[in-house]
């Protein structure tokens, strides 16, 4: 487990360790010794719990301004880079106070999310602190005057879509098997004794090598869409939903496919409508997937107050952040079946997120019998296994004091009790038994390929994603008036049918050449930049989860600002990480590679691909994440080859993060096709077949400009 404010290494010495930082003199001036005291006030609050709202609106306005007070530090040209270099170190304190805040209370974590609210309070305290601090607040636009508040009113929505799906569907039909279930015997022989803690010790204290996944049937065949193919361990879990198994805390590895189990696992139990609850960053991964392996039916993914939400889809995708507006009607709409992906995200059963979660699972069990449920989550079973208490509550083997009907029975079964030497083995096989399934990669090994890219999609939400289509709205319409004047200066004796690909081409070419001649304005360089720095923020944190699940991970990107967003990020949650960039000694690199390699709690090293591209040996870790993209297949290659040398041991993933519905899915495209090779799994070959980065840079654009005359019904 990472030491919260404890950082990798410091862009300057190259250091891994922790920087000393002194607090900030009463004479210093200016708005960061005012947050560096607001963030030791909030902390001391918040070691004497329950936090207060007030302490939470704190909370709040520190880190927003802290954030913002970076950025503008980072775009201030008058600044000596000693100077913010120093303001930066300074900032970076008071975030990894606040970082070792929010691990005493993880609910305040909430506060930081992109779409979290910000309150009337919260805005008028945030103008306190910035004169405190020397700064003129921004005016802010008179607001509408709002009718007037319904005391006791919850902050919840329902989207105008689920009221159209409400008026369709005003009955649900009853489930009268789940009534009759709920009339069960009371336990007599365990009357009385305390089963929780004996239950949780009882996988604390299993013996080295203990079975830690269920009995699962041989796998069968699973009708999968063309050109998709489940994996034999993947075809086990669907297998027993076939059966009739329907809870399951699916804790295989990431990389071994628990998105896809758990969709044809909901398609073998008939478990439509489905709920599935995620973290952000994957959220329209979720719904790439669902197009993927259950093609007939339709997603939709509820993003703010759910204005765009398609109430009759098969699968409704939700975000953590977003659940406390949305779970009243989540819990009225006759869901059929719940997944809830990185199920350790509720492991808190005090934090809201753990209470809407439990609300709305026990909701749909008390409607239907049987119903689907599924935790997915990558977190070994056999660290902190009080963790898993509100998992097991979530798929009803629990509640807050007891075994829940069948874990009862099978306890019941066992003929034992927990003062009997033998309870603490047969209750640990019965709680395995209700569902608990954890394959390694090591143990599939035979079933994956040695090393293979997963392409994950996210979206661009909000200005940055907005400005960025725009970009690439503009930057195409001067392609089409290029072609089409390319076409008139021609004349029509020349004219093709349909696109002209070699004038395409030179048209693109042209549109290349000016672009790296162009000191400023938006082409495909800057844009493609642009939206390297739009996922920094998504792809540290996919990193840091997939460190919370798997331990070491690598993390590359292309350009230094993406590489100082990821270390943030990574400061701020207190995940220790190491640095390897171009401008470092030799020394310091490798000091930093040593750190990486030889310090457990080292969970990630941020490596620029190119500095650290070539001659770097990583194989600690099996995990690696692509934040940009290459513009060729070898350049991946090289940097996936940093953990796929001689030594490992283990199959190899690289993630690679990239961006839905813009130009950064075609190159991806592009680079797929140059490397030959099929279904994302590399093998070693087709490096012949490797273009230049001219070629898919000129290919992206020739793309770009079909599509758009073809949309323009001009050919």
């Amino acid at each position: 487990m990472a030491r919260a404010g404890q950082r990798g290494s410091g862009r300057a010495r190259g250091d891994a360790g922790t920087q000393r930082r002194r607090p900030a003199r009463p004479a210093e001036q200016g708005i960061v010794p005012v947050l560096a005291g607001l963030a030791r006030e909030v902390d001391a609050e918040v070691k004497r719990p329950p936090t207060r709202a007030t302490v939470r609106t704190k909370f709040q306005v520190v880190a927003l301004l802290v954030r913002e007070e970076r950025a503008r530090v980072m775009a201030d040209t008058t600044l000596t880079q000693a100077r913010r270099t120093e303001q930066l170190k300074r900032l970076d304190g008071v975030a990894t106070q606040l970082a070792k805040t929010a691990a005493r209370d993880t609910s305040l974590l909430e506060l930081l999310a992109d779409d979290a609210r910000v309150s009337d309070a919260a805005r008028a305290y945030r103008a306190t602190v910035m004169r405190a601090g020397g700064l003129e607040p921004p005016e802010e636009p008179e607001p509408a005057a709002p009718p007037a508040p319904v005391p006791g009113a919850e902050k919840r929505v329902v989207p105008r879509s689920v009221i159209s799906h409400q008026l369709a569907n005003p009955f649900l039909a009853p489930d009268f098997e789940a009534a009759a279930q709920r009339i069960v015997a009371r336990p007599r022989r365990l009357a009385g004794w305390e089963l929780l803690e004996p239950l949780f010790r009882s996988f604390e204290d299993a013996t080295p090598g203990a079975p830690a996944c269920m009995k699962l049937p041989e796998p069968r065949f699973v009708p999968t869409p063309p050109g998709r193919e489940l994996m034999p361990h993947q075809a086990q879990v669907v297998a027993a939903a076939v059966r009739g198994h329907r809870t399951f805390l699916l804790a295989d590895e990431p990389g071994l496919g628990k998105t896809a189990q758990a969709l044809l696992a909901a398609q073998a139990a008939d478990a439509f409508p489905l709920l599935v609850v995620v973290p952000n960053v994957v959220k329209t991964n979720w719904a790439h997937e669902v197009g993927l392996w259950t093609p007939l039916r339709r997603a939709t993914v509820v993003h703010g107050d759910g204005d765009d939400v398609d109430a009759f889809a098969d699968v409704v995708i939700v975000n953590y952040d977003i659940l406390d507006r949305h779970v009243g009607w989540l819990g009225d709409h006759g869901f059929r079946g719940m997944v809830v992906d990185e199920a350790h995200f509720i492991k808190n059963t005090g934090s809201q997120r753990s209470k809407h979660v439990l609300a709305l699972s026990e909701r749909i069990r008390e409607r239907m019998a049987r119903p689907l449920l599924m935790a997915l989550t990558g977190t070994p079973l056999i660290n902190d296994i009080e963790d898993f208490r509100a998992i097991w509550q979530f798929l009803g083997w629990i509640d807050e004091t007891k075994p829940l009907g069948a874990l009862m029975t099978a306890l019941e079964d066992t003929g034992l009790t927990p003062a009997d030497r033998g309870f603490s083995a047969a209750a640990r096989a019965a709680v395995i038994d209700m569902g608990i399934v954890r394959r390694r990669k090591a143990d599939v090994v035979a079933d994956i390929p040695a090393r293979r890219v997963a392409d994950l999609p996210v979206e661009l939400d909000g200005a940055v994603g907005r400005s960025i289509r725009a970009a690439e709205a503009v930057l195409t319409q001067r392609l089409v008036s290029r072609y089409r004047a390319a076409l008139e200066a021609r004349g029509g004796d020349l004219a093709v049918d349909g696109v002209d690909v070699d004038l395409a081409r030179r048209v693109a070419a042209s549109e290349l050449k000016d672009a790296s001649s162009k000191t400023g304005g938006e082409n495909v360089f800057t844009m493609v930049r642009r939206i390297g720095q739009a996922k920094a923020g998504l792809a540290a944190d996919y990193a840091a989860q997939l460190a919370r699940n798997v331990g070491k991970v690598v993390f590359f990107a292309k350009h230094i600002d993406v590489m100082d967003v990821a270390e943030q990020t990574f400061a701020d949650r207190g995940i220790r990480y190491a640095s390897i960039r171009g401008d470092q000694t030799p020394r310091a690199r490798a000091k930093n590679v040593a750190a990486f390699v030889d310090d457990p709690e080292v969970s990630i090293v941020v490596c620029s691909l190119t500095a650290a591209g070539v001659g770097l040996n990583l194989q600690v870790a099996s995990n690696l994440v692509l934040a940009e993209l290459s513009w060729t297949f070898a350049e991946q290659t090289q940097a996936i080859d940093r953990i796929h040398r001689i030594g490992q041991d283990e199959p190899v993933t690289a993630w690679r993060i990239v961006a839905a519905q813009t130009i950064d899915s075609r190159i991806a495209e592009l680079i797929d096709s140059k490397s030959g090779l099929a279904a994302r799994a590399l093998d070693g070959a087709g490096e012949d077949e490797d273009g230049s980065s001219s070629d898919v840079q000129v290919e992206a654009l020739v793309g770009m400009l079909k599509d758009a005359l073809a949309a323009d019904d001009v050919i």
